[in-house]
């Protein structure tokens, strides 16, 4: 069996066991979503940086209470990428719109149409117009959209690293769907006159 046939959990008992190979496939198949989840949470590549290190330094101290039944390992990097970024958030004060009482977690009817606004927004927005506007949204509502939308993790998955309820999961990701689309809105209707008579494109 190939290095990259070989399962992540077993990756992780043989990187528990002083196996560099083993590790090293980890870190090639797994740094990017914990990279990008940084830099998408907190907006600073150096931080996304010393993140992505430090996971992996945890995660070979402390990979032994990885627990499979609960979800997958790329959940469980991704649950210790969160708690760093929070620690050097709150140090370093990186991070964007912290008022976590600022929106309740209530669903928005809005968000969850039939023609559904925000999936329109984003399909028709830049990459960065969109970071922009993650990186503004409070810290609970970033998380859910990141881990959902972006990580592409699933609900329980979500649920189980925050520690609540999927039922709180897919209330989050309501509301901060609905935010996306009034944050976005603007900038679309700005542009609006210029694009009078003329076809938009979007890279």
């Amino acid at each position: 069996m190939s290095a990259n046939q070989i399962p992540d959990s077993e990756l992780l008992k043989r990187t528990l066991k002083d196996d560099e190979q083993a590790l090293t496939e980890l870190y090639r198949r797994r740094h990017g979503a914990v990279y990008r989840f940084a830099l998408q949470m907190s907006g600073s590549i150096a931080l996304a940086e010393d993140v992505t290190q430090e996971v992996f330094m945890v995660l070979m101290r402390e990979g032994s209470s990885f627990d499979e039944t609960r979800g997958s390992l790329n959940a469980f990097l991704l649950g210790i990428a969160r708690n760093l970024v929070r620690q050097k958030c709150a140090r370093e004060q990186f991070y964007v719109a912290l008022d976590e009482n600022a929106e309740d977690d209530r669903p928005v009817a809005e968000a969850q149409s039939a023609n559904d606004p925000f999936d329109n927004l984003i399909r028709n927005e830049t990459v960065e117009s969109v970071r922009r506007a993650v990186l503004s949204l409070p810290a609970r509502y970033r998380e859910v959209v990141v881990l959902c939308d972006l990580q592409e993790l699933s609900y329980a998955e979500v649920a189980s690293l925050l520690g609540c309820a999927v039922g709180t999961v897919r209330s989050r990701l309501h509301r901060a769907r609905a935010l996306l689309v009034e944050k976005l809105k603007p900038a679309r209707e700005d542009v609006a006159p210029a694009a009078m008579g003329s076809e938009r494109c979007f890279a």
